[in-house]
């Protein structure tokens, strides 16, 4: 389990995110067990309408005895979410609680995603979660709101929403869009969609691959299974480690690595790989 410490800072390291429904707290642990960056307990699609109360309350408790997580509440104007807001406040300034911050699903309004971090401690992440075209069109005026810690992508609801078929090569644009309005915003590369299937590793390990080469700097998850897949294949792989050992001592200017011209960016490049894997350079 991560330790609470600089809580913002946490979330927005967090190379794994990974999903527990709100209305199941004896699953609470073993998520924890799964030793993903970031727990996040989910009061939103995780959680049937008659079970909300349940895992509100359930939450609220493991919480208040220093469980560590993020919350992904119900949508912003939601019958529930008013509510949710106001005790996760009052909780954040409670002695030992292990609140992170809060994922706002479907966020498609600064004005509202701004009232809402003026209502939180600053030491809070806040997580906008990208599902719309409208939460896109308005993804620059979200990553600039001070408060708010970086974004991520929800694919299938954008999808369902702009009316794409199911397939990542139809949603390049929104992926690009976000990691590059994260960057102009000086807020942490976003947390990509989560990968539906949990069985075939290859897939989830292909799917977070791709989701690395556009930028993002993690991945949600909902299964234990995909936890260490996702965190190994946001690591470089030897090949890679074995160019930047080269090109990362090559003389300023340009040069020649290999055959292959190096300059400034592509030295910083290999750097940041190295970097990376915690090697000093």
């Amino acid at each position: 389990m991560v330790s609470k410490v600089a809580e913002a800072e946490v979330v927005g390291e967090a190379i794994t995110a990974l999903f527990v429904p709100g209305d199941r707290p004896q699953r609470f642990s073993k998520a924890a067990a799964a030793r993903p960056d970031v727990v996040i307990v989910d009061w939103e699609d995780a959680v049937a309408p008659q079970s909300k109360a349940a895992a509100t309350a359930s939450t609220m408790e493991f919480l208040s005895d220093g469980f560590v997580a993020l919350v992904r509440t119900n949508p912003i104007g939601s019958p529930t979410f008013e509510s949710e807001l106001e005790a996760l406040a009052e909780l954040a300034t409670t002695p030992g609680n292990g609140l992170l911050g809060i994922m706002l699903p479907k966020a498609d309004s600064a004005q509202d995603v701004e009232r809402i971090c003026r209502r939180l401690p600053a030491n809070l992440a806040v997580v906008p979660l990208i599902e719309s075209a409208a939460g896109l069109v308005a993804a620059m005026k979200l990553a600039a709101i001070p408060g708010v810690t970086r974004l991520a992508f929800g694919a299938i609801d954008f999808a369902l929403d702009i009316g794409a078929d199911d397939g990542d090569q139809y949603l390049a644009y929104a992926r690009s869009e976000l990691v590059v309005v994260s960057r102009a915003a000086n807020i942490a590369a976003p947390l990509d969609s989560p990968t539906p299937e949990f069985d075939d590793v290859e897939f989830v390990a292909s799917a977070a691959r791709y989701a690395r080469g556009f930028g993002f700097s993690g991945k949600l998850c909902i299964h234990p299974r995909q936890v260490s897949i996702v965190a190994a294949a946001f690591l470089p792989d030897d090949v890679t480690v074995a160019w930047a050992r080269k090109v990362a001592g090559a003389a300023d200017g340009v040069s020649t690595v290999d055959g292959t011209m190096v300059d400034r960016p592509v030295i910083e490049r290999a750097r940041r790989v190295l970097r990376r894997i915690g090697e000093a350079v």
